[in-house]
């Protein structure tokens, strides 16, 4: 059945969401807090420079004759101001609230302004721009403008870049910090995957107290976990010890059978009643396994599985490289190319035994001509004590534990086990195994 993998974001990146929203929130709420304070003070110093330079600008005016002041005013003009002079000025319009604070501001740092009949108006376009215009004693009047290079809101962008640094150094901060508290949940995460697969993984204390009380009760259902798992696997040795002793004392007295028709199928029956007790005590032998990873010569070990049949007459080929070197249980390996050879000459006449390396994936095949598996039951089959004699049209001999065996030992390798009917007729089972990455690239 195939699972459908929904993304998450995990507990780690669900937590840095939330700092995230949070910090951005309290950034855009002190942001605008302070862009609306800030606007205060920034009127104040831009009325205060604005009333020098009017106070200049109709000074020097004012001394000069009618027809010199339009040069002057052009003059005047800077990057930042405007000037120009008229002999006449049309009706004021009405000052908004922040205009008419902005004159008061002006009038209050310059007193000599107030009966000029100072007026302001806001220009709405691309720069913000404040006009407006103040009477000389003459009766003419000054024009000026005054516009911010960039705009209004280029200033409040550069602050809040500035503003976003310590945000970002702040977001870097929670991000390890959080990382670091749930360390001890990737810890059990880890142990998680490996519980019942080998030796007892203990999982430091630490963390929050609901961590702590988390690791605990973990550690303590590993600890019960194994426990079984040893007791099960001590008392399935004990029984397998016991049943052996039964049948090598019946093998003894089997060559007292005087008819060799009879003590021949009696042998047999002996014979298939072991390799049923050693396949059960292989298949229920507990996850504990004794046998440890070591480099093995994997092409010489099944060269050596096939050589053994071959020596019983049995026609088994092996095609492949002579030497493939990689890390496994090399015992597990071999009882599970010798499950997959047995499993295809009793249901066929042939075994084919292949090894092939694709990048960093390792193929063993082992493939026969018997009568393959209906394809909605290729799954059912590498179940236990499956049996599926309908499809093979012989009798099954042992549990249906061989499948099951081969499937479990590459499992244990990190490995999958596929079975797959041929187009030329019998069945295919592959073992792919996989290298780690530096040995692949190499």
């Amino acid at each position: 059945m195939k699972r459908h993998v929904r993304w998450s974001l995990g507990l780690v990146g669900r937590l840095f969401a939330i700092l995230l929203l949070t910090v951005m929130l309290e950034f855009a709420v002190g942001t605008l807090i302070y862009e609306r304070t800030s606007q205060l003070y920034l009127q104040d110093d831009e009325a205060r420079r604005l009333a020098e330079h009017l106070v200049i600008a109709r000074k020097l005016l004012a001394e000069q004759p009618v027809e010199d002041r339009r040069s002057l005013g052009i003059r005047l003009t800077t990057d930042r101001y405007d000037v120009h002079w008229a002999p006449a000025a049309p009706p004021p319009p009405p000052l908004s609230p922040e205009l008419e604070r902005m004159r008061r501001q002006i009038i209050a740092w310059e007193p000599s302004l107030e009966k000029s009949g100072l007026w302001l108006r806001l220009t709405p376009g691309r720069h913000s721009e404040v006009n407006g215009g103040l009477r000389l004693s003459d009766g003419s009047w000054l024009y000026f403008g005054m516009h911010h290079s960039g705009g209004k809101w280029a200033f409040t962008i550069g602050r809040m870049g500035l503003a976003l640094i310590p945000v970002l150094a702040l977001l870097l901060a929670g991000w390890v910090l959080i990382r670091r508290t749930l360390a001890p949940l990737r810890d059990l995460t880890h142990a998680t995957h490996k519980i019942g697969l080998g030796s007892e993984v203990i999982v430091p204390e630490a963390g929050t107290n609901d961590v702590r009380n988390l690791i605990s009760a973990f550690n303590m259902m590993q600890t019960r976990i194994h426990r079984l798992i040893d007791e099960r696997t001590e008392m399935l040795a004990a029984v397998g010890h016991d049943l052996r002793t039964p049948l090598s004392r019946l093998q003894l007295r089997l060559e007292e059978v005087k008819d060799g028709e009879i003590r021949g199928a009696m042998g047999g029956d002996l014979e298939e009643m072991g390799a049923m007790l050693e396949s059960l005590l292989a298949f229920l032998g507990g996850e504990r396994d004794p046998e440890r990873v070591v480099r093995t010569d994997i092409a010489v070990s099944i060269a050596t599985v096939v050589d053994a049949f071959q020596d019983h007459d049995h026609d088994v080929r092996y095609d492949g490289p002579d030497h493939l070197e990689m890390d496994l249980r090399g015992l597990s390996l071999r009882r599970a190319v010798r499950n997959l050879i047995e499993n295809a000459l009793h249901y066929g006449q042939r075994a084919r035994v292949s090894l092939e390396r694709k990048g960093d994936e390792v193929l063993i095949r082992v493939d026969d001509d018997g009568p393959g598996i209906p394809r909605d039951r290729l799954e059912e089959v590498l179940r236990p004590f499956a049996r599926l004699d309908d499809a093979r049209q012989r009798n099954t001999r042992g549990l249906g534990l061989g499948l099951a065996i081969v499937q479990k030992a590459v499992a244990a390798e990190g490995g999958r086990l596929t079975l797959a009917n041929r187009p030329e007729g019998g069945l295919r089972a592959e073992i792919c195994l996989y290298l780690p990455r530096s040995v692949a690239k190499g």
